[in-house]
């Protein structure tokens, strides 16, 4: 018996070697293009209406299983002075210690812990860190289709993901109370992604 199992064991070795280099042949990084994403919110203004805005300056990566649309990475960064809502006025404020504290927190970040598959949609959860505070997030979304080839040459994939959440979890504290009692800005953000990735060379 002893023997068999010695006779076995390389053959074993060689098939879980190769079966891990399948795997890692199978994973590909795609790198976020800009240029054909957003990152956005929302946030509740005075009660009756949404403020929305975006995020302009930021980098990120996916590292996935395109055939079997699986993520195995999912990190990005984001520059907190490229807030835009399309208000000058309201922007500065964002960017001051009041909100995003630009100056002292120039970047959030995004980097995944674990992931899953739900039929055609996808859960992946993982640490925000903005203003020095790291919370659980979950992003839920879709793998929307990849392009082979681009008239380019390159190809790509799309991605759409949605979150939620509270900006008093993070220290972002700054509001004002209404004679109605409601909040001139809302606690609750809605984060909105659509990410277009170049898959690496």
């Amino acid at each position: 018996m002893n023997r068999t199992i010695k006779l076995a064991m390389p053959a074993l070795i060689a098939v879980f070697l190769a079966a891990g280099v399948e795997a890692r042949a199978a994973t590909e990084r795609y790198n976020v293009d800009p240029d054909h994403s957003i990152v956005g919110f929302s946030v509740a203004h005075m009660v009756v209406s949404k403020t929305t805005g975006r995020f302009t300056d930021y980098t990120g990566f996916i590292e996935m299983d395109p055939e079997a649309k699986t993520v195995k990475t999912l990190e990005a960064t984001i520059k907190t002075a490229s807030v835009d809502t399309h208000h000058a006025k309201r922007d500065t404020h964002l960017k001051s210690p009041d909100f995003f504290n630009i100056e002292k927190y120039p970047a959030m970040t995004y980097k995944m812990k674990s992931y899953e598959k739900q039929g055609d949609k996808y859960a992946a959860r993982g640490d925000l860190t903005l203003l020095g505070v790291t919370k659980e997030v979950v992003l839920t979304g879709t793998i929307n289709g990849i392009l082979p080839k681009d008239p380019m040459g390159n190809t790509r994939a799309g991605f759409t993901a949605e979150g939620k959440i509270n900006r008093k979890d993070f220290g972002m504290n700054w509001s004002k109370v209404l004679d109605n009692g409601g909040l001139v800005v809302g606690d609750e953000v809605d984060i909105r992604l659509e990410i277009e990735c170049i898959k690496q060379k």
